[in-house]
């Protein structure tokens, strides 16, 4: 009996130390598993962040030139002001004339 036990009992031992390392075995494909979609996840964050990097530069270039177009209207507003007033003045001079002449010619 206690030579069958002996035999019995190493392929119980076995079977558990089987067990032990197919579980582990699977413990640890999961975990790489999970190790290789978080790495691809974080690839995939810099190649997002890279992405939002240059979109921003874009954006910066696109302000910078809509403030200088802004500028640039600006002194064309205040050129066109300027031209306005003359001709106001010329239109109000040219009246005066007109009258003068008028009053001359009666």
């Amino acid at each position: 009996v206690m030579a069958t036990g002996a035999p019995d009992s190493q392929a119980r031992f076995g079977q558990s130390v089987k067990g032990l390392l197919t579980e582990k075995v699977n413990t640890c494909g999961t975990d790489v598993i999970a190790l290789t979609k978080q790495v691809l996840k974080g690839s995939r964050s810099s190649e997002l962040l890279g992405q939002a990097a240059r979109n921003m530069v874009l954006q910066e270039d696109a302000i910078l030139h809509s403030e200088d177009s802004l500028r640039k209207m600006a002194i064309i507003t205040t050129h066109l002001q300027y031209q306005q007033e003359a001709i106001q003045k010329n239109v109000e001079q040219s009246s005066d004339l007109q009258d003068q002449l008028n009053h001359l010619l009666k």
